[in-house]
């Protein structure tokens, strides 16, 4: 099988069966949820990854509702899906400032050809959370948000890293999107089973965008010097 129909068949697959989760948060599920999903990511897989080569792991959080919720691609929100893979999407045009930031940072590499040769992205927990607000308003949440949530998704996160590595990545490093919380649990799960030898942290593309606009590009360069030394490993 090569890498794409490994990652396909990963996602055809991909669904919680783990304890309730508290009460007012949702699991979601792109591929169960948006017809879409699989369509498109099934297309996008096989225009980047239609091979055997090994690539390094990047683990962010969870994906998010206008991210990789829509599209079953983890930071590949509907525009940049149309605009930099070069692949349809039917509805809404939503905007993931991570997806905006991830991509600037791609093109800067050389492009998705170029990155996705060598770098598979997703995340500690493959599937995304939500919650709603007073007045009724779904919003994005994080697996490590609760206590009580991180518990009770611990095990499926373990799983998914498992079933992630079987897909021919490479292990003697791993990036993690995230230098506070996520970094710490996958620091922590890493101890405990030996996942990668190495796990590199780089500031989350949403807290780039969010609070150091300003210093986009050092954080671009940051990311590309990270990913660059692997040229050396």
């Amino acid at each position: 099988m090569t890498f794409a129909q490994k990652v396909i068949e990963f996602n055809q697959h991909l669904q919680y069966n783990g304890p309730s989760l508290p009460s007012g948060i949702r699991i979601m599920n792109p591929f169960k949820e948006n017809e879409q999903a699989l369509v498109i990511s099934d297309i996008f897989y096989n225009k980047y990854y239609n091979d055997n080569e090994k690539r390094y792991l990047i683990l962010g959080i969870n994906p998010g509702r206008f991210g990789g919720g829509l599209t079953g691609i983890p930071f590949t929100d509907p525009k940049r899906l149309v605009a930099e893979c070069g692949i349809n999407y039917t509805g809404k045009a939503a905007h993931e400032p991570s997806s905006a930031f991830i991509y600037e940072m791609i093109n800067a590499y050389g492009g998705a050809e170029a990155f996705y040769k060598k770098f598979y992205i997703n995340s500690l927990c493959p599937l995304g959370f939500t919650t709603s607000e007073a007045k009724g308003k779904e919003k994005n949440y994080n697996y490590y948000d609760s206590k009580e949530l991180a518990t009770a998704v611990t095990d499926f996160i373990i799983e998914n890293i498992k079933k992630q590595i079987d897909l021919g990545v490479q292990t003697d490093v791993c990036f993690c999107f995230g230098t506070g919380k996520n970094e710490a649990f996958l620091n922590k799960l890493n101890k405990q089973h030996n996942f990668f030898k190495k796990i590199v942290a780089l500031e989350h593309p949403r807290f780039i965008m969010q609070y150091k606009t300003q210093s986009k590009q050092f954080y671009i360069d940051k990311y590309l010097s990270a990913f660059n030394s692997t040229h050396g490993l």
